[in-house]
């Protein structure tokens, strides 16, 4: 659990960064494949997912708090195409990252950090349970 521990704390410390798989399974002092299975275990969903709504999570707080470009605020938190940026934002938090903006803008800041405002109110990627 520590080991997987350090591998998601080195996702939140370097989101904005390129990192792989096999970087974040040397952190965590596992293979690849056993890494990615524990992971999801631990966590609920894959590194690579965990990363994604991390970056997603960042540029949500950069459109609510500033207006920069959205391609720049993309680049800034680690995307490299404005089009995968924009279906990962729209898959995640539901809208498109202009129509987040434009829902948001002038909104008070909230009272609570926005990662956990957004862990609790993000779309679900589990199915629910019948």
């Amino acid at each position: 659990m520590n080991h997987l521990r350090a591998a998601k704390d080195e996702i939140d410390r370097r989101y904005a960064e390129p990192l792989d798989i096999a970087t974040l399974a040397r952190a965590a002092l596992a293979s690849e494949a056993h890494f990615i299975r524990q992971f999801k275990r631990e966590f609920g969903e894959t590194p690579h997912r965990y990363l994604q709504r991390r970056r997603i999570e960042r540029a949500a707080d950069a459109l609510r708090e500033s207006d920069t470009p959205v391609t720049q605020i993309a680049l800034d938190v680690g995307f490299t195409s404005i089009g995968w940026f924009s279906t990962a934002f729209g898959e995640i938090m539901g809208e498109t990252p202009t129509a987040y903006r434009d829902r948001h803008r002038g909104a008070p800041p909230p009272m609570i950090p926005g990662c956990f405002t957004l862990m609790w109110t993000r779309k679900s990627s589990f199915p629910e349970a019948e």
